[in-house]
């Protein structure tokens, strides 16, 4: 499939310490991140320190160039691809943040990119993709059947689908933030606090620290929306389910992970540690939050951490004494009018 190399990641504890069936080269992932990225800044938040007894850094991955982590797997995934499949172009489906991530990464690498995305998208993500230069397919009410026309382009032109969680190329992208985290002070946190909707930034996440430090990696906490928990739901049946898709602040987050997942569904199952799951009341709080007290503009989806250290103890019992909690901020592409409508609700 071109550059990247894949590579076997064992099972954690969550598997019950059996293999998982995803391989991913972190490594080569690394390299080509690092080539275009740099790393994302990771900043102390002494107001919501007080609130936790313990330090809290936050990862802004919402200062990423396209607003959120996602552009880590999109580089990735790109570099990856035969000079063959270079020319024929690739599709993806997207909420929002994935396909500006996939526009912004094949505009840097003169590749074609269809994006198919629910009619509900963020204008301000559908705009961003607009002016990368791909093609915006509006593609129905739900994810699910955007997902479905993608996927229907894809077999029929022959492209590549660039999938936003269940792709082993695209979770190593994501996973680059793990190591970065692996190289700091947060390599010694209570837990890691990361967003969860299709699992891989949390799966690759966790893998990748544990890919880089071994039985000493801290434990991921994964964070759903409640109206937005379908890998919650599908962990909880052991399998991929599906579910209504409902409206949601966290929108970001919002679709499913596919019934026949590979990937990002093991990795999530064995590799993360806890979960929490946050309401819309307490998300639209987190982003006030950070609007107010930390001068932050973050999206629904990229808060749910901060609402999960705000209104939730995230902390396990036996984390050390003052080791950090660290929490990724995952996105901050959110519409005008969503940031004021919220904010008038918390005046």
């Amino acid at each position: 499939m071109g550059g990247l190399r894949l590579h076997r990641v064992g099972g954690g504890a969550g598997g019950g310490g059996q293999p998982l069936s995803s391989d991913l080269d972190f490594g080569s992932a690394e390299r080509g991140v690092r080539a275009v990225l740099r790393p994302a800044p990771l900043l102390e938040a002494p107001s919501l320190a007080e609130r936790v007894g313990r330090p809290v850094l936050l990862k802004l991955e919402s200062l990423q160039p396209t607003g959120s982590f996602k552009v880590r797997g999109a580089l990735a995934r790109l570099e990856a691809l035969s000079a063959e499949e270079r020319t024929r172009g690739v599709v993806a489906c997207s909420s929002g943040n994935h396909g500006r991530a996939v526009a912004w990464a094949a505009a840097r690498t003169g590749v074609a990119a269809t994006i198919f995305l629910p009619d509900w998208v963020d204008p301000v993500k559908l705009a961003g993709i607009r002016s990368a230069g791909a093609e915006a397919v509006l593609a129905g009410p739900t994810y699910d059947q955007a997902e479905a026309r993608a996927l229907d382009e894809a077999k029929a032109s022959g492209r590549p689908f660039v999938s936003a969680y269940d792709d082993p190329w695209v979770i190593a992208g994501q996973g680059t933030l793990g190591l970065e985290l692996a190289d700091g002070p947060a390599a010694a946190a209570a837990t890691v606090v990361v967003p969860l909707s299709g699992g891989g930034l949390a799966g690759g996440v966790a893998a990748a620290l544990r890919h880089r430090l071994g039985a000493a990696a801290p434990p991921v906490t994964a964070v759903s929306a409640d109206r937005a928990a379908v890998m919650r739901a599908s962990l909880a049946a052991g399998r991929p389910v599906e579910l209504p898709e409902e409206t949601t602040v966290a929108s970001a987050l919002a679709g499913g992970i596919g019934l026949d997942n590979r990937w990002s569904f093991p990795l999530v199952r064995d590799e993360v540690a806890a979960h929490v799951t946050v309401t819309e009341h307490e998300i639209k709080d987190a982003i006030a939050m950070a609007y107010n007290d930390l001068g932050l503009v973050v999206e629904g989806g990229g808060a749910v951490g901060l609402a999960a250290v705000l209104g939730h103890d995230p902390v396990p019992p036996d984390a050390a004494d003052g080791a950090p909690v660290v929490v990724v901020v995952s996105g901050g592409n959110i519409a005008l009018d969503t940031l004021s409508d919220v904010l008038r609700e918390h005046a």
